[in-house]
Parts: structure tokens; C-alpha cells; sequence
């Protein structure tokens, strides 16, 4: 039988746990929904199995900004958002491959490792400004293609998602 002290500690970490497990939960959107995110997650904000962010709460993650060549722009762009692998921490992703779908219903297979990999963006601003639409906003999946040869190639030029509305982990 564990002893009084020992039975403290369990009680201890456990309350820890409850803790630490609220301090990450997802509040709801305040304002419109920009992007889904479902599948193999465990941290959701909705009934629907799937966590639903505003451009608020993804403005409130950590926020990085690079600036790279790309294939659809002449000159080199400023791009600033949250890194891709603290939001998939924010939901609690757990799987190999994120299905990334834009607006237009355009979908790409982004390995998850590219993540870790590299410093991908999900951008918000490019030269510090929101995106529109027709200007490959609200959401932009980008790669720091300057920073390494291996990325200024056409597959990871096809992994970078412009217009994203949603994502499916698997």
C-alpha cells in the first residue's frame, strides 16, 4: 500500500496534469473562422471534432518572419505568421502528413517532418500587410526557400498552400 507521502505525490502530479491540460485548451473563435484543422488531433475548440482558428488566434501564436525568392513574385516578398509546427502543437497534431486545402479546393500533402525540417510559415502578412485573396491570402503556407538549394525546387514550390482554408492531419 503506498504510503501517505507517496500517495501526495500522485495527488500532486495528477492536479498538474488537470492543470498543464486546461492551459493548453483552445479558446473558441472570437470572429471569422480562417482555418480548420482536423483529423488526428487532440485539442479541438468545436463540436465537430476539429479546432477552428480566427486571424486573432493565430496572430497569437509566436510570430517569425522571413524573407525568400519565390516562383510568384519577381522580387523577394517579407512573409510573417506562426511557424506550421506550433500550429499543429496548438491542436495537438499527431501523424506523418498534413492535407492542406485552399480556397479554391486546390490540395497538397505536406509531410510533417518538413515542419521540423525547416522554419515553414503559415503567413498572415507579406511585406506586413494582410493578404487578400487575390493576393494569395488570408493564409500562405511558405518555405524559407532562400535559406537552402534543396527547398528552391518544385516540390517544395508545390508544398506551399496559398488561399488555405483547412487542414487534415493523417
Amino acid at each position: 500500500m503506498p504510503s501517505s507521502l507517496t500517495r501526495r505525490i500522485y495527488l500532486f502530479m495528477a492536479a498538474a496534469l488537470l492543470l498543464t491540460g486546461s492551459a493548453h485548451a483552445l479558446e473558441i473563435p472570437a470572429s471569422k473562422v480562417v482555418l480548420s484543422i482536423s483529423g488526428n488531433i487532440t485539442r479541438m475548440n468545436t463540436g465537430q471534432q476539429r479546432a477552428d482558428f480566427d486571424m486573432a488566434m493565430l496572430a497569437a501564436l509566436p510570430q517569425h518572419s522571413f524573407t525568400t525568392m519565390t516562383p510568384w513574385y519577381p522580387e523577394p516578398k517579407k512573409f510573417t505568421g506562426p511557424l506550421l509546427r506550433d500550429v499543429l502543437a496548438a491542436v495537438g497534431a499527431q501523424g506523418q502528413t498534413i492535407k492542406a486545402v485552399a480556397l479554391n479546393n486546390f490540395k497538397v500533402e505536406v509531410p510533417v517532418k518538413d515542419t521540423q525540417q525547416f522554419p515553414v510559415i503559415l503567413a498572415l502578412l507579406m511585406d506586413d500587410k494582410p493578404m487578400s485573396i487575390r493576393n494569395k491570402g488570408p493564409l500562405f503556407i511558405i518555405y524559407p526557400f532562400d535559406t537552402s538549394i534543396e527547398l528552391q525546387s518544385t516540390l517544395y514550390y508545390g508544398r506551399s498552400a496559398w488561399q488555405l482554408r483547412s487542414i487534415e492531419v493523417q
